[in-house]
């Protein structure tokens, strides 16, 4: 399965590649602070926290949200009138800032950090951390997000969206992956995982790795 979605990267077509101007984007940035906070750390759990997130992902996710091909109606008016560039430019701006990071439920962190590290070989879970890196600091360039201190709320959801098959369209191959990856998580797998990312920092790597 994992070469099949290798091959599928490979073969998909190659995203169009901007650089953001971060001065610029702040001066867009003022519709998008209502929610996700003037530093990209919002405070409403079922907002995502943008802040520190790769341009490149975050600048594909909001211009998929622009297209509908990603469905979420809350956001699509924010995006619906604005260019790649204006795209490029926030994501850019917002990249510049650092994640807060909460803390994660002391009763589901051992079995979230056991799936992102080392997945379950007999559930079909691959380790999360394969992709997203082991301290959730994704990798930029290939579309792996960060991670690391999202609200556990939005994670949970967007897991739950993912293993019911909700993806960005046919032609999204990252999407698609996510759903296979999620499709045999638990409800209680998610809610372990979610929490554990919620509270993963750098400063608590070792500790949760157990080194």
């Amino acid at each position: 399965m994992l070469r099949f979605w290798v091959m599928v990267l490979l073969l998909a077509p190659a995203m169009v590649w901007a650089m953001g101007d971060p001065q610029r984007g702040e001066q867009l940035a003022a519709v998008c602070s209502a929610c996700h906070g003037q530093d990209g750390n919002s405070v409403v759990p079922e907002w995502p926290k943008i802040a520190g997130q790769h341009q490149d992902y975050a600048a594909r996710q909001s211009i998929l949200i622009r297209e509908r091909a990603r469905d979420v109606p809350q956001m699509w008016p924010m995006v619906a009138d604005l260019t790649d560039q204006d795209l490029w430019d926030l994501a850019a701006f917002y990249e510049q800032f650092e994640v807060s990071v909460g803390v994660a439920d002391e009763e589901l962190v051992e079995h979230g950090r056991s799936l992102y590290m080392g997945g379950s070989h007999s559930a079909g879970i691959p380790a999360c951390a394969g992709c997203h890196g082991p301290s959730g600091e994704g990798i930029p360039g290939v579309h792996y997000p960060q991670l690391r201190g999202q609200h556990a709320e939005y994670t949970a959801d967007r897991l739950r969206r993912y293993r019911a098959g909700e993806n960005n369209g046919d032609d999204d191959p990252y999407s698609n992956i996510m759903v296979t990856v999620a499709r045999n998580l638990s409800d209680q797998d998610i809610e372990a995982l979610a929490t554990f990312l919620e509270g993963l920092h750098m400063a608590r790597f070792d500790e949760l790795a157990g080194r």
